[in-house]
């Protein structure tokens, strides 16, 4: 990424922003889907995994004759802003075989969701920040809890406050850490 300029007009690096990563998949190996991605993050530009979650089995949230999903939320330290950071996470979907055709909350290779991006609000056709109903998903909050239990989700409040309100029911960590 190029520096940005001063209005004194001498470099200057942005500062890294810690932002949360949705990780999903219940198809073609999901727990490797997941480790994989896990790694591709990490070497996205100008970006560090700093925390990560063990793995999660879920329930699948929409149509019922699917696989069980495996979950994971990753905390990122970039220097990207919040579109180029949903790109390169599309870029990897990709990568991994996502086709972003047919229904909606059914199966998929890989799924990342870009959750929280600091402290931005934003509100667009292309990202919703903080990520619409992550505040309601037991497979988003129990692992966003254990990296980042008083993390405050912008216009919702705290994650452990909002994990009270959460039933873990059809979820499973896995003993198995990333």
């Amino acid at each position: 990424m190029p520096p940005l300029t001063s209005s004194n007009g001498a470099a200057e690096l942005r500062q890294p922003v810690r932002a949360y990563v949705g990780l999903g998949s219940n198809l073609a190996q999901p727990r490797s889907q997941v480790q994989r991605a896990l790694d591709e993050l990490g070497a996205l530009p100008d970006t560090s995994v700093a925390l990560r979650s063990h793995l999660y089995r879920s329930a699948p949230m929409g149509p019922p004759d699917q696989p069980d999903y495996i979950n994971a939320v990753a905390a990122l330290d970039t220097r990207l802003d919040a579109i180029a950071l949903l790109h390169q996470l599309q870029s990897i979907e990709l990568a991994h075989g996502r086709v972003r055709q047919g229904e909606r909350w059914g199966p998929r290779t890989l799924d990342l969701d870009l959750l929280l991006y600091g402290e931005l609000q934003m509100d667009t056709p292309e990202l919703t920040l903080p990520h619409a109903g992550l505040h309601l998903r037991a497979f988003v909050l129990y692992p966003l809890h254990e990296i980042a239990a008083d993390l405050t989700v912008p216009g919702h409040g705290r994650v452990d406050q909002l994990l009270a309100g959460c039933s873990a029911e059809g979820l499973e960590r896995l003993q198995a850490s990333l």
